[in-house]
């Protein structure tokens, strides 16, 4: 079945039926936009136009650009780290976002694990549906494909095709990954648990804590790997990529590419996060907001959608995700003062997951449920 927008103009249109329809095909946006579609379906026009929602903006001012920090050298100079741990700082105090450069991935593994995810949404659709799935708690789901997480509670769809794996701490075998993705995603995913450590260590002595903190709290032990897919839009201006929200992880390490369109809410102002060859995103998450008590901001981010190419991102979830698991995590006693009181209850990561997931991208924070 095509959706077509025609729709909107029918009476008995069925919202319902229409996201039943599309998540039956299991072929995605990516299986609209291949077959030839021309107008935004219904189910993916927001109430709100992207065009409107932008256009309050004081275009006349010049823009924040996002802090980029250099990680060079931070573990041969002293100073050179102290100097880097200020700037990691102030950037998630303000921002809850920074590119960095110079983090130790080389650019053929950010090259290969982009054209992996590609080559993943390039197969045959036939190829792709045996990864489709919703049902999170099947064995055989090492990895998941679908469209839209939240597709039946969410408000609007958006304009985008992910696969997620989690690889850590138990990894998919390789030949349990797709045929495009099984030498690229173990070894860039290897790379970025390594460079997750080094930030968590940066992290922490950000916030006068001890180096390994972080880690020792356990908030290394789940990496959770999404291949975003993007395709071109025939009216970017009606749906959205990704809408605003926050990520439920510790942290996010971001590789996108060169299109383009992911922006952050800084100041009021949407603001875009302009790709840089080689470099990779951080951004805080919620988790970490929760246990640093406010201090580092989860910020709100979201994806455009364009008319001139497709996009493609990997995003490294530094979480747990709804694995089960005892350990619970509050704000850091040390942290805390009178003045500074507990502003979060104890939960698990599987609950606040659980939480996040079952809401949906419904443009409120998930945050809010845990706070005391």
């Amino acid at each position: 079945m095509i959706l077509n927008s025609s729709s909107a103009f029918k009476p008995e249109y069925d919202r319902k039926d229409e996201l039943r329809a599309f998540d039956e095909t299991k072929t995605g946006v990516k299986g609209l936009v291949d077959a030839g579609i021309t107008e935004v379906p219904r189910m993916f026009v927001l109430a709100t136009p992207e065009t409107i929602l932008n256009s309050d903006q004081q275009s006349g001012l010049p823009k924040p650009s996002l802090p980029t920090i250099d990680l060079e050298g931070i573990n041969e100079d002293p100073i050179r780290r102290k100097e880097v741990i200020e700037k990691v700082k102030d950037a998630l105090e303000s921002w809850g976002f920074f590119q960095m450069v110079n983090h130790g991935i080389p650019v053929d593994i950010l090259e290969g694990v982009k054209k992996a995810v590609s080559g993943f949404y390039e197969q045959d659709s036939e190829v792709k549906k045996q990864w489709y799935t919703r049902d999170l708690s099947e064995k055989r789901s090492r990895v998941v494909y679908n469209s839209n997480f939240d597709l039946y509670a969410a408000p609007v769809t958006n304009w985008r095709d992910t696969f997620f794996c989690t690889m850590a701490p138990n990894p998919p075998k390789p030949h349990e990954l797709p045929a495009p993705c099984r030498d690229m995603l173990p070894e860039y995913s290897n790379r970025v648990m390594k460079l997750g450590c080094c930030l968590f260590e940066l992290i922490s002595e950000a916030l006068g804590l001890d180096p390994n903190h972080l880690v020792d709290m356990g908030c290394t032990e789940g990496l959770q790997v999404l291949g975003h897919y993007y395709p071109s839009c025939p009216q970017p201006e009606l749906t959205i990529g990704t809408p605003n929200h926050a990520d439920n992880s510790f942290i996010t390490i971001l590789l996108q590419d060169h299109v383009g369109g992911l922006q952050v809410l800084y100041e009021n102002q949407w603001t875009d996060v302009t790709p840089i060859p080689g470099a990779l995103v951080v951004n805080a998450g919620d988790l970490l907001q929760l246990i640093t008590n406010d201090k580092f901001v989860s910020a709100q981010h979201k994806v455009l959608t364009n008319k001139i190419s497709s996009r493609v991102s990997v995003a490294s979830f530094f979480s747990t995700g709804s694995n089960p698991g005892s350990k619970t995590f509050e704000p850091i006693k040390e942290l805390l003062s009178g003045d500074n009181p507990a502003k979060y209850r104890a939960t698990t990561v599987k609950e606040y997951v659980d939480y996040y997931l079952g809401k949906g991208l419904d443009g409120t924070s998930a945050l809010s449920y845990f706070k005391i």
